[in-house]
Protein backbone atom coordinates (compact mmCIF):
# COMPACT_ATOMS: atom_id res chain seq x y z
CA UNK A 1 0.00 0.00 0.00
CA UNK A 2 1.16 3.53 -0.58
CA UNK A 3 2.15 5.86 1.95
CA UNK A 4 -0.84 8.14 0.71
CA UNK A 5 -3.27 4.89 1.39
CA UNK A 6 -1.64 4.33 4.89
CA UNK A 7 -1.96 8.23 5.44
CA UNK A 8 -5.56 7.87 4.51
CA UNK A 9 -6.15 5.14 6.77
CA UNK A 10 -4.55 6.61 9.82
CA UNK A 11 -6.71 9.62 9.88
CA UNK A 12 -9.78 7.25 9.17
CA UNK A 13 -8.10 5.85 12.34
CA UNK A 14 -7.56 8.53 14.33
CA UNK A 15 -11.40 10.13 13.83
CA UNK A 16 -12.67 6.90 14.67
CA UNK A 17 -10.60 6.81 17.77
CA UNK A 18 -12.19 10.59 18.56
CA UNK A 19 -15.60 9.41 17.98
CA UNK A 20 -15.26 6.60 20.11
CA UNK A 21 -13.98 9.27 22.94
CA UNK A 22 -16.81 11.13 22.72
CA UNK A 23 -19.02 8.49 22.87
CA UNK A 24 -17.28 7.54 26.43
CA UNK A 25 -17.75 10.92 27.59
CA UNK A 26 -20.94 11.07 26.78
CA UNK A 27 -21.54 8.04 28.82
CA UNK A 28 -19.70 9.19 31.93
CA UNK A 29 -21.57 12.61 31.42
CA UNK A 30 -25.06 11.56 30.67
CA UNK A 31 -24.63 8.56 34.01
CA UNK A 32 -23.19 11.67 36.35
CA UNK A 33 -26.61 13.40 35.22
CA UNK A 34 -28.56 10.79 35.58
CA UNK A 35 -27.88 9.43 38.45
CA UNK A 36 -26.85 12.45 40.47
CA UNK A 37 -23.18 11.65 40.56
CA UNK A 38 -20.42 13.76 40.29
CA UNK A 39 -18.33 13.12 36.45
CA UNK A 40 -15.26 12.77 38.80
CA UNK A 41 -16.69 9.92 41.10
CA UNK A 42 -18.31 8.49 37.54
CA UNK A 43 -14.27 8.30 36.02
CA UNK A 44 -13.12 7.48 38.97
CA UNK A 45 -15.44 4.08 39.11
CA UNK A 46 -14.81 3.98 34.83
CA UNK A 47 -11.26 3.82 36.12
CA UNK A 48 -11.67 1.19 38.79
CA UNK A 49 -13.62 -1.20 36.51
CA UNK A 50 -12.02 -1.16 33.24
CA UNK A 51 -8.80 0.80 33.98
CA UNK A 52 -6.88 3.51 32.06
CA UNK A 53 -7.31 1.87 28.65
CA UNK A 54 -11.40 1.93 28.98
CA UNK A 55 -11.04 5.72 29.27
CA UNK A 56 -8.74 7.50 26.48
CA UNK A 57 -6.92 10.67 27.45
CA UNK A 58 -9.77 12.71 25.21
CA UNK A 59 -12.35 11.15 26.66
CA UNK A 60 -11.13 12.80 30.49
CA UNK A 61 -10.31 16.00 28.62
CA UNK A 62 -14.18 16.16 27.64
CA UNK A 63 -15.61 15.00 31.31
CA UNK A 64 -13.77 17.44 32.65
CA UNK A 65 -14.09 20.45 30.11
CA UNK A 66 -18.14 20.23 30.09
CA UNK A 67 -17.74 19.59 33.89
CA UNK A 68 -15.43 22.72 33.88
CA UNK A 69 -17.95 24.72 31.85
CA UNK A 70 -20.98 23.87 32.54
CA UNK A 71 -23.40 26.76 33.87
CA UNK A 72 -21.65 28.48 30.65
CA UNK A 73 -22.31 25.75 28.27
CA UNK A 74 -26.10 25.78 29.89
CA UNK A 75 -27.11 29.09 29.63
CA UNK A 76 -25.90 28.77 25.88
CA UNK A 77 -27.85 26.18 25.31
CA UNK A 78 -30.73 27.66 27.37
CA UNK A 79 -30.23 30.67 24.68
CA UNK A 80 -30.65 29.13 21.59
CA UNK A 81 -33.14 26.19 22.84
CA UNK A 82 -36.55 27.95 21.79
CA UNK A 83 -38.91 26.54 23.92
CA UNK A 84 -36.89 24.68 26.23
CA UNK A 85 -35.24 24.77 29.15
CA UNK A 86 -32.38 22.79 29.85
CA UNK A 87 -33.64 21.04 32.97
CA UNK A 88 -36.62 20.31 30.71
CA UNK A 89 -34.89 18.26 28.25
CA UNK A 90 -34.49 14.56 28.42
CA UNK A 91 -30.81 13.96 30.25
CA UNK A 92 -29.33 12.39 27.41
CA UNK A 93 -30.30 15.24 24.99
CA UNK A 94 -28.76 17.90 27.49
CA UNK A 95 -25.90 15.66 27.68
CA UNK A 96 -25.35 15.51 24.17
CA UNK A 97 -25.93 19.51 23.32
CA UNK A 98 -23.45 20.29 26.37
CA UNK A 99 -20.59 17.85 25.33
CA UNK A 100 -21.32 19.24 21.28
CA UNK A 101 -21.34 23.10 22.56
CA UNK A 102 -18.17 22.99 24.91
CA UNK A 103 -16.15 21.26 21.35
CA UNK A 104 -17.46 24.50 19.74
CA UNK A 105 -16.72 26.59 22.10
CA UNK A 106 -13.36 25.42 23.66
CA UNK A 107 -12.21 22.56 21.07
CA UNK A 108 -10.87 24.59 17.92
CA UNK A 109 -8.87 20.89 16.98
CA UNK A 110 -12.71 19.89 16.60
CA UNK A 111 -14.27 21.03 12.94
CA UNK A 112 -17.61 22.69 13.60
CA UNK A 113 -19.19 20.19 11.11
CA UNK A 114 -17.90 17.09 13.13
CA UNK A 115 -19.31 18.74 16.39
CA UNK A 116 -22.43 19.04 15.43
CA UNK A 117 -22.51 15.69 12.83
CA UNK A 118 -21.71 13.71 15.58
CA UNK A 119 -24.01 15.40 18.15
CA UNK A 120 -26.63 14.64 15.41
CA UNK A 121 -26.17 10.96 15.27
CA UNK A 122 -25.94 10.54 18.85
CA UNK A 123 -29.25 12.20 19.47
CA UNK A 124 -31.18 10.06 16.72
CA UNK A 125 -29.09 6.80 17.88
CA UNK A 126 -29.47 7.64 21.46
CA UNK A 127 -32.53 9.67 21.66
CA UNK A 128 -35.33 10.28 19.17
CA UNK A 129 -35.44 11.35 15.54
CA UNK A 130 -37.19 14.35 17.12
CA UNK A 131 -34.03 14.86 19.10
CA UNK A 132 -31.77 14.36 16.29
CA UNK A 133 -33.73 17.55 14.75
CA UNK A 134 -33.78 19.46 18.08
CA UNK A 135 -30.06 19.01 18.67
CA UNK A 136 -29.23 20.48 15.01
CA UNK A 137 -31.50 22.87 15.42
CA UNK A 138 -29.60 24.18 18.86
CA UNK A 139 -26.19 24.05 17.49
CA UNK A 140 -26.91 25.44 13.94
CA UNK A 141 -28.28 28.44 15.70
CA UNK A 142 -25.05 28.30 18.02
CA UNK A 143 -22.60 27.94 14.79
CA UNK A 144 -24.16 30.57 13.40
CA UNK A 145 -24.46 33.36 15.74
CA UNK A 146 -21.71 32.51 18.16
CA UNK A 147 -17.81 33.99 17.96
CA UNK A 148 -16.39 30.07 17.47
CA UNK A 149 -12.60 29.97 17.89
CA UNK A 150 -10.68 29.92 14.41
CA UNK A 151 -10.55 26.41 12.80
Amino acid sequence: MSSAGDGARARREASAARSDARRRALSMLYQADATGQSPSEVLATWFAEGGDADVPDLARELVDGVTGHRADLDALIARYARDWTVERMPVVDRTILRLACYELLHRPDTPVNVAISEAVEAARELSTEDSGRFVNGVLGRIAREEELPAR
